[in-house]
């Protein structure tokens, strides 16, 4: 059974960083894509970025392109989300997804694992 578990979220100022946190447990991470989607108060979960299965390849929405980084550690069963310049717009529940395929995947749909998720908040 596949379980994730966010963490790094929190209160920051607009124009600061936070790194999210997804710990891996109960599979062999290397073997799944792994994407990071969030959610504000009543708008739908969005797509934020994702990452190959052997980190060779990351994707981002343009929404957050040249501020977040995706990065992962197989060898720690953890993947990361570097968020830089945050803005206001930013708040909202992040949440670790993961599939086990090499590629890719932006939808939600695509995606069996789901962690519990974490919130950001930026304050402007």
């Amino acid at each position: 059974q596949v379980q994730l578990v966010e963490s790094g979220g929190g209160l920051v100022q607009a124009g600061g960083s936070l790194r999210l946190s997804c710990a891996a447990s109960g599979v062999t991470f290397g073997s799944y894509a792994t994407g990071w989607f969030r959610q504000a108060p009543g708008k739908e979960r969005d797509f934020v970025a994702a990452i190959m299965s052997t980190g060779s390849s990351t994707y981002y929405a343009d929404s957050v392109k040249g501020r977040f980084t995706i990065s992962r550690d197989n060898a720690k069963n953890t993947v990361y989300l570097q968020m830089n310049s945050l803005k206001p717009e930013d708040t909202a529940v992040y949440y670790c997804a993961a599939e086990a395929t090499i590629r890719i995947r932006m939808r939600a749909s695509d995606y069996d694992y789901w962690g519990q998720g974490t919130q950001v908040t930026v304050s402007s």
